[in-house]
């Protein structure tokens, strides 16, 4: 695979001159604590709905990345191959994610929860060379999905499958085959091989998809100096280190799970501990009894959090910090937690592209982490521009571009919508204000995505579907509030005439486009007409207010 990461050059040398840029990668921090504590605990990972669990060492990861490595070389996977993993926060995705550093494959972390729609144009675009799912997660079947999809998928040589071994067949390889002991003989034989092949911190590691307004997903590119340079600021700024163990909850498919589930205590030399889906109540049970310190999710998993504190009783002393992004966060909800947790609420701003960007500080008022969204972390600056263009001062609100050192380095295959400009301002498609003290609100969004519990909804896709029903002339999704996810969807349909439609039958045909459920719209309101602009381009302010309307209406 060939990474066009047009974005690196012209800011290498102000980065690394400036010291953004730390020249380190994830195996740098990994070897240094290896070498350290061989034999300390540096991960711990829990299947919610069991509690089984799973430790590992510094050493132990390392001896089985290692095999994971050798087996990977075996299969051909080398440097700039594209590997996908839909695997759910677990050790597994731990062990191949470092095996996968040591050749230079570059790691591609998707949503179990994408389906063929999604997860087909993704392997596609990215070319990946092979892809670890589970067999069965959630009573759905990933093999059996794959091997739907393969025929349309020339560059996906290797299948690999976690659980349900036995009945796999040809289909897929077994995860078990990446970790046999015998494996352990070529390991010397990979050292010089890993040597040369492993990369620096400015190639290409990570590829992840993000949801956009183009009707498609854009690859992201990241290096290990993009991601790390923002960690490193970020856990400064929280005052984070060695001694806390960070609870990942949030799927590590998302930024949020993989840089800071996964990369942040690495580089920290910090425990993990890793859920593979969200339990409140399991989640109380860990943070009282690993002694967690910080967590960073989403708001929905902060109130479910408060609840099961309270509900349980358990232990909450050692969670210093919870930080929510994605949404604003109540302040009866703050004011809520922090009673009942006992824990700091910090809010952020940040984008797949670059990262947390903004961060209050802990030793902010609470006040700021409900009217605000944080500060820039060093490194990175904001602007906000008019719509002809002009800088905005404090107070007035504009559309925000960031620049600095976590920002990626271009959206693969696809430099035309870098949305990046000759002096690096980045157009995130945010509406912002930024007072006198350099503290941001997020005002909304000029790019059209839904944003429901922190997971971003591609609404030009799902309407793109939508429009292939025979009964719908036109459709808009909007978003309407929800105190527990932020928002929610709602689907405004104008019915062509003769026709019928109604809510069972929208969910009956996403279904059979083969749409992840989390995409779907949670209400439908039918109307006669959608208002549009003279061009006729739909009003979707005015249809957020008859839905914001409508809601009041059944609530009073």
């Amino acid at each position: 695979m060939k990474f066009d990461a047009v974005l690196i050059e012209p800011r290498r040398a102000e980065m690394e001159a400036q010291g953004y840029w730390p020249g380190k990668t994830l195996l740098d921090y990994f070897e240094q604590f290896l070498a350290a504590k061989p034999d300390d605990l540096a991960l711990t990972s829990v299947i919610a709905a069991t509690g089984a669990r799973r430790d590992l060492t510094y050493a132990q990861i390392d001896a089985l990345a290692w095999r994971a490595a050798v087996a990977l070389h075996r299969m051909g996977l080398g440097r700039d191959d594209v590997l996908a993993c839909q695997l759910p926060n677990s050790w597994e995705f731990v062990v191949l994610y470092v095996a996968c550093r040591r050749l230079g494959v570059v790691f591609n972390p998707v949503m179990p929860i994408f389906r063929e729609r999604e997860l087909g144009f993704m392997l596609r675009h990215g070319e990946a060379k092979a892809i670890v799912v589970p067999h069965r997660f959630r009573n759905f079947d990933h093999v059996t999905m794959i091997e739907g999809l393969r025929g349309d998928l020339p560059d996906l040589a290797h299948v690999i499958a976690l659980g349900d071994e036995g009945d796999l067949g040809e289909r897929a390889v077994g995860f078990s085959a990446l970790l046999d002991p015998a494996l352990d003989h070529g390991v010397e034989a990979l050292r010089p091989i890993s040597e040369r092949d492993r990369g620096d911190a400015d190639d290409v590691c990570q590829l992840i998809y993000t949801s956009g307004t183009t009707g498609e997903p854009k690859g992201v590119m990241h290096t290990a100096n993009t991601m790390y340079s923002n960690l490193v600021a970020y856990a400064d700024r929280l005052g984070l280190g060695e001694g806390d163990v960070m609870l990942m909850a949030s799927p590590m498919a998302h930024q949020t799970g993989f840089m800071y589930g996964l990369l942040l205590p690495v580089m920290l030399g910090a425990r993990m501990v890793l859920m593979d889906v969200w339990d409140k109540v399991r989640a109380a049970h860990l943070i009282a009894s690993e002694r967690i310190s910080f967590t960073m999710a989403s708001t929905p998993f902060l109130l479910d959090l408060a609840d099961a504190v309270e509900e349980t009783g358990t232990d909450s002393s050692a969670l210093r910090i919870f930080l929510c992004a994605g949404t604003a966060i109540p302040g009866a909800l703050v004011e809520r937690a922090h009673r009942v947790l006992g824990t700091k609420i910090i809010s952020a701003w940040g984008m797949t592209e670059n990262g947390a960007v903004t961060v209050v500080a802990p030793s902010d008022p609470d006040e700021r982490s409900v009217n605000s969204d944080g500060f820039a972390l060093p490194g990175m600056e904001l602007q906000l521009r008019d719509v002809d263009g002009r800088v905005l001062g404090p107070g007035e609100e504009g559309e925000l571009y960031v620049r600095g050192c976590s920002n990626f380095v271009g959206y693969l295959k696809r430099p035309e919508w870098n949305n990046t400009d000759a002096d690096g301002w980045f157009d995130t498609g945010d509406i912002a204000r930024i007072d006198a003290q350099g503290y941001i609100r997020i005002c909304g969004r000029s790019k059209d995505v839904i944003i429901r519990g922190a997971e971003n909804i591609p609404v030009v896709e799902v309407e793109a579907l939508l429009y292939k029903h025979p009964a719908i002339r036109q459709v808009a999704i909007v978003p309407y509030s929800d105190e527990r996810l932020g928002e929610r969807a709602c689907a405004c349909v104008a019915v062509k005439p003769g026709h019928d439609f109604d809510f069972a039958g929208l969910k009956r045909f996403l279904d059979g486009q083969h749409l992840a459920r989390q995409y779907y719209p949670e209400r439908l309101e039918i109307m006669d007409e959608l208002p549009t602009t003279a061009s006729g381009k739909i009003q979707k302010f005015i249809l957020r207010d008859l839905v914001r309307a409508r809601i009041a209406e059944e609530t009073a």
